[in-house]
């Protein structure tokens, strides 16, 4: 439980500060699909007027808030390392991007009840999700984020808006990814929201 405990302190910290932000990642994935494991959390951020340092304040000597700002090499983005406690696990703070998705994501995120962390938070969409993990699937490589996909969509499928996935995989060249990950899922599964793109 140290992971979801930190995340959720440090969620508080952000939401005490009034710094806007997104919980991405792992947890978004768990919220939409099959809940598994993880060993770090990712969290969008956008400063306004409260800076790092007043988070590192506010948070206290359980956290350690890397100050330097290092650079995600799939993506591109810029992103700052929050470590807990004695643990090994982290909290990658990503910097807000200029990039179109990035935007649009951050600007359609909700606020829902994650139960994983006992609290309410703000979480893209359940399309996001999917647009954002299929990039990463095809840029990084990854086998698992082609798996959380497919979990995602089996456990979703009814309210999925096509469209928009659809829309943005274009845009990322991932549709190709995104055709054979359904192709993947049993058609039974598909069966209250057919897949509209074969």
């Amino acid at each position: 439980m140290i992971g979801e405990e930190a995340t959720a302190k440090l969620i508080d910290g952000l939401e005490a500060l009034q710094i806007d932000y997104m919980v991405v990642g792992s947890f978004s994935t768990n919220f939409y699909g099959i809940p598994r494991s993880t060993h770090d959390a990712d969290i969008v951020i956008q400063l306004n007027n409260s800076s790092l340092a007043e988070l590192q304040s506010h948070l206290g000597r359980e956290f350690k808030v890397d100050m330097q700002l290092t650079f995600e090499t799939a993506t591109g983005t810029r992103r700052n390392i929050v470590t807990f406690a004695n643990s090994s696990f982290k909290i990658e703070l990503f910097r807000l991007s200029m990039d179109p998705h990035d935007q649009q994501r951050f600007q359609r995120r909700q606020r829902v009840f994650v139960q994983q962390l006992d609290r309410y938070a703000n979480v893209p969409t359940l399309e996001d999700v999917i647009v954002f993990k299929l990039r990463w699937a095809v840029e990084a490589g990854r086998s698992k984020d082609r798996q959380d996909i497919r979990d995602v969509i089996a456990v979703q499928r009814g309210r999925l808006d096509w469209e928009y996935v659809f829309r943005w995989a274009t845009e990322h060249q991932t549709r190709v990814c995104l055709d054979e990950i359904v192709r993947s899922i049993p058609v039974d599964m598909l069966a209250a929201n057919p897949y509209p793109g074969t």
